[in-house]
């Protein structure tokens, strides 16, 4: 066993002394073995710091959360159809009938007010500030219970304050930055549609995928309004998104009941598929990870390009190496070096080089991975660096066989002939 050892850090010294005696035809012979790995990096850092992302989003709405809509909940890879702009909107009574279902621990409606339904924009006014890119949402009291915000200042409105349509409302943490900053919103006016209201809480922080967006694209730069209060203000706005909160350890009951109840309420038939979109916190980390298992079988071909293309470089210039060291081979071959031998000396010849071109693809791949992390999050999976370096070495052995065999089987009398 010592005697193996000491013969393979012989063949890895000589390795390393061919390799640095022919530095530029080394590099250009592994760049695609340096391509390839760090194309692994980082896409894989990519999808997984995105799923990550989203794996975490999606859990802070609740893992017994259901998510209502008239339209495809989650990833559209295309336009909605003409079906799905067509179907009845979701209702206020919709969801009073859901959260009447033995499985079901509340649930209720919003109502997106801030949409330009009629062309013309809620403007929200405060401390001589004026912004129409406020998400504004109606919905029930209900909705401090679902744990999936945290009051940071005041209160929640209460059920008196929606059935009687009281200007009241509880702004977001961006929302309240806006407009009340270094300072506590609560017991303050805004301005809401010309309509003064008066605010009763604020709302924590909250992580979202890729920061949110801007405008009403950022769930933390919204105002909470009472339902009652949201249809009176906008009249003419109509689709009402619902969350239904399952009981503990009844998620599927309550998916199975909340399916059932919304078909029969929209009359739709035995034989009819269902004009209405229901989706949990797995399923839509499920749609996401499907669609980056397309992402990532684009990751292995391009990876698997990049190694062919380095292995049969490699190839190539192992067998130039072959014949310009036949003469070395005669000499070991003389002094008592076994088939064996001269293998081994070719074979990690080669592994050193897609080895060493592994590693600068790692290298140079981590580096850009903390580039992409300031604009996208990026994380860096276990696998990867290690698959990477592993099917680097495999390259070289692989492709390192023929000259190898090809080096061992020379007949010393000939090789020490050559000139």
């Amino acid at each position: 066993m010592k005697l193996f050892r000491s013969d393979v850090f012989e063949n890895l010294s000589m390795a390393i002394l061919t390799l640095r005696a022919q530095k530029l035809r080394s590099f250009l012979t592994v760049i695609s073995v340096v391509m390839g790995v760090w194309t692994v990096m980082v896409i894989s850092s990519i999808v997984s710091g995105i799923d990550v992302a989203v794996r975490k989003e999606a859990e802070s709405f609740g893992t017994s959360s259901i998510f209502l809509s008239k339209t495809q909940i989650g990833i559209n890879t295309g336009r909605l159809t003409k079906e799905m702009r067509t179907r009845k909107d979701l209702t206020y009574e919709n969801a009073q009938e859901i959260a009447k279902l033995p499985a079901i621990e509340l649930a209720v409606p919003f109502l997106n007010i801030s949409n330009s339904y009629t062309g013309e924009k809620i403007l929200v006014r405060a401390n001589g500030k004026t912004s129409a890119a406020i998400r504004l949402e109606g919905t029930l009291p209900d909705y401090a219970n679902s744990g999936q915000e945290v009051i940071a200042d005041g209160r929640f409105f209460t059920q008196f304050e929606n059935d009687t349509a009281q200007k009241v409302c509880v702004l977001r943490s961006s929302a309240a930055e806006t407009f009340f900053p270094d300072t506590s919103p609560v017991g303050k006016e805004i301005n809401i549609g010309g309509d003064t209201f008066r605010v009763v809480g604020s709302l924590a922080w909250r992580e979202q995928l890729f920061g949110g967006g801007t405008g009403v694209n950022n769930l933390n730069n919204g105002i909470f309004i009472p339902f009652q209060t949201a249809k009176k203000l906008r009249p003419d706005a109509t689709e009402v998104f619902i969350l239904a909160v399952a009981k503990p350890g009844l998620l599927e009951i309550a998916k199975d009941q909340v399916n059932d109840r919304l078909r029969v309420l929209r009359h739709i038939s035995y034989s009819e598929d269902s004009d209405f979109s229901m989706s949990t916190s797995q399923s839509l980390i499920d749609e996401f990870r499907s669609l980056t298992f397309a992402i990532n079988l684009g990751m292995v071909l391009l990876s698997a390009i990049g190694l062919t293309v380095g292995g049969i470089g490699v190839m190539n210039i192992m067998l130039v190496s072959v014949t310009e060291r036949i003469h070395e081979i005669g000499i070991r071959k003389v002094i008592g070096a076994h088939h064996s031998d001269i293998l081994w000396q070719f074979l990690i010849e080669a592994m050193t080089l897609t080895g060493i071109g592994g590693l600068i693809g790692l290298l140079i791949g981590w580096a850009t991975t903390l580039v992409v992390n300031t604009f996208v999050p990026s994380y860096v999976p276990l696998w990867a660096p290690v698959a990477g370096l592993i099917a680097s070495v495999a390259v070289g052995a692989i492709s390192g066989v023929w000259p190898a065999r090809r080096a061992a089987r020379l007949d010393p009398v000939i090789a020490l002939a050559h000139e």
